[in-house]
């Protein structure tokens, strides 16, 4: 009688044990195919349906290397979270510099296909082609060079040329978000927010910046569940 593993999936080498099957030595080695085939039937013979691994939380919390937090962002202290059209406003006018005018012909191509790489109305679909894997190379040094300024702000405090850096990436990072990307940008609000908490005063200078990462993450990305919420 087959096995329910056998009615679904048919050997594709049927070997009958026979009656010799139960003689064959499982420590040593098969002396033929045939004998090798009847030797793992025999050991799938013996192994459970089902098994369960036994597995020690404490044993693998002890090797645990990286630890992803998926919580939120820290509040914001009382009279440091920015107000709710002061957010808006930040979302509208980093918009704006993410799209070129649409009346400005040449800044669109150049925003499209690169400063050097745009094309012109002449420009034949060879070329175009041509320019597809640059614009690719563009988008993942964008993403690239983010992680590693995210990764290194996480071990660092922050600082205004940080700050212009991580605005000019976020204004050239592509909707919608990869994987890797929405990561990354919700690690740097939850640092930013981190730092905030911890400022002084409503007058630190690190207070606007680190309001505006977090609002753009938040607000602009559309991760909502960071967003600051005004009193």
């Amino acid at each position: 009688m087959m096995s329910d593993v056998e009615e679904l999936m048919p050997r594709l080498l049927p070997v009958e044990f026979g009656a010799s099957g139960e003689e064959l030595d499982l420590k040593g080695p098969p002396r033929n195919p045939r004998e090798y085939l009847r030797q793992v039937q025999l050991e799938a013979s013996q192994c459970p349906e089902v098994v369960v691994a036994q597995i020690d939380p404490k044993k693998l919390k002890k090797k645990q290397t990286i630890n992803a937090s998926v919580a939120g962002c820290h509040a914001a202290p009382v009279g440091f979270c920015p107000s709710l059209s002061w957010q808006q406003h930040q979302v509208s006018n980093f918009s704006d510099v993410r799209q070129p005018d649409i009346t400005d012909e040449e800044g669109w191509k150049k925003f499209c296909f690169g400063e050097t790489l745009y094309l012109d109305t002449s420009s034949s679909r060879t070329e175009a082609a041509e320019a597809e894997p640059a614009l690719d190379y563009c988008k993942s040094t964008v993403l690239m060079v983010l992680e590693t300024l995210v990764g290194w702000f996480e071990e660092n405090d922050f600082a205004p040329q940080l700050g212009r850096w991580l605005y000019a990436l976020l204004a050239c990072l592509e909707k919608p978000l990869l994987p890797e990307a929405h990561s990354c940008i919700r690690q740097l609000a939850r640092r930013c927010a981190q730092l905030r908490s911890a400022l002084e005063s409503e007058e630190d200078e690190k207070l606007p910046a680190l309001n505006l990462l977090v609002c753009l993450v938040a607000r602009y990305f559309e991760q909502s569940d960071l967003a600051d919420q005004p009193e």
